[in-house]
């Protein structure tokens, strides 16, 4: 017996190429893709809020019980970082089944706080975490009831269970939106504002024990060794008058010499030439200073407020000086110039590169406080060079 031959594609789809009316349609699922994303989202409503109400009834009854002894409170503080990680999750679930788009909230800046008091203190006041708790604490009656009427109706009331996914699924990305989306953008500037407020508290400490660090190892030691020498000759003024006049030569020099430091520390304070002249002098004198020799260029239409004048200058000299002690550069340049509501500031050497913000070198510090006044600090430096420090200051006016 042969075979039959097959058919032809006339045969099967017509003589116009439509479907023939007697062949099967393929094979499909009975709902979209997008309901059973929504599905399994409401079947995994149970899991992932035993998993969230076990960690914060269990974490919150220990810290609270141990807030008694000395680790209650970091407990708790280590409870509340937890429970952001938890908001990641559930977040990263709505995104990825329910199609909500809510962003990560902003990092806490923890690695901006000297202190670790003032990182607990951060931690305990963080408004996403505590409402992540909430979250998970209310979320377990609802995933009771969002499980168990959804695998009921997925046999027995599997005609109508699109429209119960999809209203079961709008509350679900009403209390994500309501209580996982980010801080809004006030609860984010206090967060900053406060983070920037501790970098300065933390620099204006440093200043003043480098201050004081410079007068007693430098001027006040010098000047107590001139009253040391102008004792001694005193003494021998009517012995001996040649050792005592050259007693009294040797202490004019120590006061040349301990006016020179207190004007150099003054210069570390806030230097003259700035005040009077402006940053461009200033700029072009803490240049002369620089072991490589620097090209200043400062095109700025008026002079900022001081504070930032103030800021701008540091910055540079703090730069330069990171160029003489470790870039082995042979030329630098500095440029400055406004653009629109900022203040721009690039310096630049042809050294060996290789410079970053964990280099120790003191950039770190320098980028914190020009974060501290909304500024940015960027370093562009490959290995082999060159560098580019490329830093950026809000303009406000001087009044």
């Amino acid at each position: 017996m042969t075979a039959p031959a097959p058919r032809s594609p006339s045969s099967v789809d017509g003589v116009d190429g439509r479907e023939d009316p007697e062949r099967l349609p393929p094979v499909r699922f009975a709902y979209e893709g997008h309901t059973w994303k929504e599905i399994a989202h409401l079947l995994l409503n149970l899991p992932m809020a035993l998993l969230g109400f076990v960690y914060v009834s269990t974490t919150l009854w220990v810290s609270g019980v141990l807030t008694l002894t000395v680790i209650g409170i970091p407990l708790l503080a280590a409870t509340l970082l937890g429970a952001r990680q938890l908001g990641k999750l559930e977040r990263a679930r709505a995104r990825a089944l329910l199609g909500v788009r809510v962003e990560e909230p902003t990092p806490l800046p923890l690695a901006k706080r000297g202190a670790g008091t003032q990182r607990l203190w951060m931690t305990l006041k963080d408004p996403v975490a505590w409402r992540t708790l909430l979250y998970d604490f209310i979320r377990l009656p609802w995933g009771i009831l969002t499980f168990c009427t959804t695998l009921t109706s997925l046999f027995v009331l599997w005609p109508v269970l699109p429209f119960i996914a999809r209203g079961l699924s709008n509350a679900d990305r009403a209390m994500v939106r309501g209580l996982l989306s980010p801080s809004d953008e006030l609860e984010r500037r206090i967060a900053e504002l406060e983070s920037d407020r501790g970098v300065v508290v933390d620099t204006a400490a440093a200043d003043l024990r480098r201050i004081e660090r410079d007068l007693h190892d430098g001027a006040q030691a010098r000047l107590v060794n001139l009253a040391m020498g102008l004792g001694l000759a005193k003494e021998k003024l009517l012995e001996d008058p040649d050792s005592a006049a050259a007693m009294v030569e040797e202490a004019h020099g120590e006061v040349k010499l301990a006016l020179q430091e207190l004007r150099d520390l003054a210069r570390g304070i806030h230097p003259a030439v700035l005040t009077d002249r402006g940053l461009d002098a200033a700029l072009s004198s803490v240049a002369s200073r620089c072991t490589v020799p620097v090209q200043v260029t400062a095109d700025l239409p008026s002079r900022p407020a001081p504070a930032i004048e103030g800021i701008a200058y540091f910055t540079v000299s703090e730069l330069l000086q990171n160029i003489s002690k470790h870039s082995g550069a042979r030329t630098a340049s500095v440029e400055v110039w406004r653009t629109e509501d900022r203040l721009l500031i690039q310096v630049r050497d042809d050294g060996h590169g290789g410079a970053n913000l964990d280099g120790g070198s003191g950039m770190r510090g320098l980028a914190d406080r020009l974060g501290a006044v909304d500024g940015l600090f960027v370093v562009d430096s490959p290995a082999g060079g060159p560098t580019t420090v490329t830093a950026e200051l809000p303009w406000r006016d001087r009044s």
